[in-house]
Parts: structure tokens; C-alpha cells; sequence
């Protein structure tokens, strides 16, 4: 219901700005042809030289208030009275509906949608978020906070003009039709989030995403367990439920509250002390594949801490011993000061150290 409204909408925005056009064509063309009426009787039935034609046809239209460069007769004064006549309603008609387009905000949209797409056509290995409520807002946050290049998609235009009011990339679309997530970059784009509070309309961005990009990787947000488990089966690299989640987190901040303190402490924001990274190993860049971690002095080079290591066939292996050897496709999960994920950056070439930075603004809550 709420797609077959956004597209009724976008369709009827995208009509208007059509009529537009089309109005303030016409009235160009009507202008134009009034002009090249007035130069062919001139030329063909008054006689005069072309330039004469063109000079006395210009100076008609324009009402300046010139001499008649040729004295006329009056059947040339009368057309004279008329062209002035016809000129002054296609002048009259182009300028209202000009201002039309200008009180419409038509020039406007144009120039920011124009702006935006230049925008959205450089980004690239970007996130996605499809949707902009309370969890997509505390999405957008978080991306923020650590410098990562993402957009949004929302149907709500409101919703949009307070995320672009942020600084934030956002286009008013609907994210379960391909088309919307072809013009904000699916096929360039590492991972998508559907944070829209219907299952359904996130069950459907998740396929269309994977259809049009079966490498980039999904995350889900789920009402309940059983939009978790289609969504699973679907396709998606992750799927988080607010509710169960949230309720979890809330025992655990219950029974054990200064853990959830410095978890929540290390895992979010910018105004963090530690931080929580991942670094891959590899094979061609890295130089400690096959060293044990007492070998490769991870921790005395850098400072960072190994707290796991994930082997490529999926193997978690938490609190790794000085005797674990580093293989490649290793992905490991340190934690550390900025600085010290830095020095570990150096030592092992990770995938990505996205390094956060000072918030501009606190949260936004709906």
C-alpha cells in the first residue's frame, strides 16, 4: 500500500514538472514562430532587405519604440498592431510560466537532483541504506560517525529533506524496484541495509538487491522470527531483529551491566577510546602468513589486541593462543586505540580500516 502510494505520488511530481516543460516550450516555440512571421512579411510582402526584416521585427516584438525603418502603408501598420499583439501574449505566457516553474521550485529540483546524481555516479564500494526511520537514522549515525561513504533511499519526501538538512546523500525512491537501486549505484555498491519497518518491502529490496548484485552484502532488519528465518533463506548476510536484540541487550545490561557498558563502549560511536576492527589476511601482501602470533609480535608491534580469528571456511576461533598460526583468508578481530589499529593496518594490509571521526551532531530520534 505504502509503494503503491509513493509511486502515485512520484508520478503525479513527475507529471507536473512534465506539463512544465512542455508549457515553457510551447511558449518559446509560439515566440519563435511569431518572430519568423513577422520577418517573412517584412521581407516577401513589405520588400525590405533581410537585415531590415529581422531589425524592424525585433524592435516590434520588444516594444522599444522605434521609428518604422521603411514608412508602411496601413495594411503593414495593421499587421504591425497585430505582431506587437502576438508578441506581447507569447512573452506574457513564457514569463508566467516561468514564475510558475519558479514558485514550484522546479529549477531548483532540477539543479539539486542534477547535483545529486553527479554525487551518487562517483561513489563507489559505498553502503546503502533503504530507509530512514528510527533504525535507519541510528544507520546513517554510526556510517557517519566512522566516515564511510553511504546514501539513503526513503519514499517519504519529508523524511529525505531532513536527512539532505544532515548532510547526508538522499534520494526519494522506492527500494524494492530495480530502477531505484540501479540510480544509486547497486552494481558499485559492498553492502545494503533494509531498514524499513515493513518485512515485506525489506524481503523484497533484499531479492532485488541480490538479483542485481549477487556479491554485495545484505543486512536485514525483521519484525519477528519468522520474516528472520525467510529472510535468511532469501539471501541475506544478516539479519537483526530490534526487538529481540534490543531485548537481549537489555537482560545482558541487567545482569551484567558493566560488560554492556564497555561492549557498547567499543563497538559504536565516535567518542570511543577502544575501537573493534577486522583485518584479512593476505597471501600476497601480507608477510606473517604461516607465523604463530608469538612469531609474528602482533601485540608488541602495534599494541592492538587479537580477541578472534575466523578461518575462511568459517571456523571462529576465540581467544587465539601465542601457538595459532596465521593462514591466509584469516580474517582477525582486534581491538585497540586509533593509533594501534593504524600500526596493525601496516603490519598486515587489512581489507578496509575505516578510522572514525568526531560527530557533528547528537542522535535524531523520530
Amino acid at each position: 500500500m505504502k509503494s503503491q502510494q509513493f509511486i502515485k505520488l512520484s508520478t503525479e511530481i513527475n507529471q507536473k514538472y512534465r506539463r512544465i516543460r512542455q508549457e515553457l516550450i510551447g511558449g518559446v516555440l509560439a515566440l519563435i514562430s511569431v518572430m519568423l512571421i513577422g520577418i517573412l512579411w517584412y521581407r516577401l510582402v513589405e520588400g525590405w532587405r533581410w537585415v531590415d526584416a529581422i531589425y524592424m521585427t525585433a524592435i516590434t516584438l520588444s516594444t522599444v519604440g522605434f521609428m518604422e525603418i521603411h514608412p508602411l502603408g496601413d495594411r503593414g501598420r495593421l499587421f504591425t498592431i497585430s505582431l506587437i499583439a502576438m508578441g506581447l501574449v507569447s512573452i506574457g505566457y513564457i514569463v508566467n510560466r516561468f514564475t510558475d516553474a519558479i514558485i514550484e521550485g522546479y529549477f531548483q529540483d532540477e539543479l539539486k537532483s542534477r547535483r545529486q546524481r553527479r554525487l551518487i555516479e562517483t561513489l563507489s564500494e559505498h553502503y546503502i541504506i533503504c530507509g530512514f526511520g528510527r533504525t535507519g537514522r541510528q544507520i546513517a549515525y554510526e556510517f557517519n560517525a566512522e566516515n564511510i561513504p553511504f546514501l539513503v533511499i526513503d519514499a517519504n519526501a519529508e523524511v529525505i529533506q531532513q536527512a539532505q538538512q544532515l548532510g547526508y546523500i538522499a534520494i526519494q525512491g522506492d527500494a524494492t524496484v530495480d530502477a531505484t537501486l540501479l540510480e544509486v549505484g547497486i552494481e558499485r555498491a559492498i553492502c545494503l541495509v533494509t531498514a524499513m519497518p515493513s518485512d515485506a518491502e525489506n524481503l523484497y529490496t533484499l531479492i532485488s538487491s541480490k538479483t542485481l548484485n549477487p556479491q554485495i552484502r545484505v543486512i536485514s532488519r525483521a519484525n519477528s522470527e519468522e520474516a528472520v528465518q525467510k529472510l535468511q533463506r532469501s539471501g541475506a548476510d544478516a539479519v537483526v531483529s530490534p526487538y529481540i536484540t534490543g531485548g537481549r541487550r537489555m537482560a545482558a545490561a541487567a545482569l551484567r551491566p558493566q560488560v554492556m557498558d564497555f561492549v557498547d563502549g567499543i563497538i559504536a560511536g565516535a567518542d570511543r577510546t577502544f575501537y573493534l576492527e577486522e583485518f584479512l589476511i593476505d597471501g600476497e601482501s601480507c608477510p606473517l602468513v604461516g607465523d604463530t602470533l608469538h612469531d609474528a609480535k602482533l601485540r608488541s608491534h602495534s599494541g592492538a589486541l587479537v580477541l578472534a580469528i575466523r578461518r575462511a571456511d568459517g571456523h571462529l576461533i576465540g581467544g587465539p593462543t601465542a601457538d595459532t598460526v596465521l593462514m591466509v583468508g584469516d580474517t582477525l578481530i582486534c581491538m585497540g586505540t586509533t593509533e594501534q589499529l593504524r600500526l596493525l593496518n601496516q603490519i598486515l594490509s587489512p581489507l578496509k580500516l575505516k578510522l572514525p571521526r568526531i560527530r557533528k551532531q547528537p542522535p535524531i530520534w523520530e
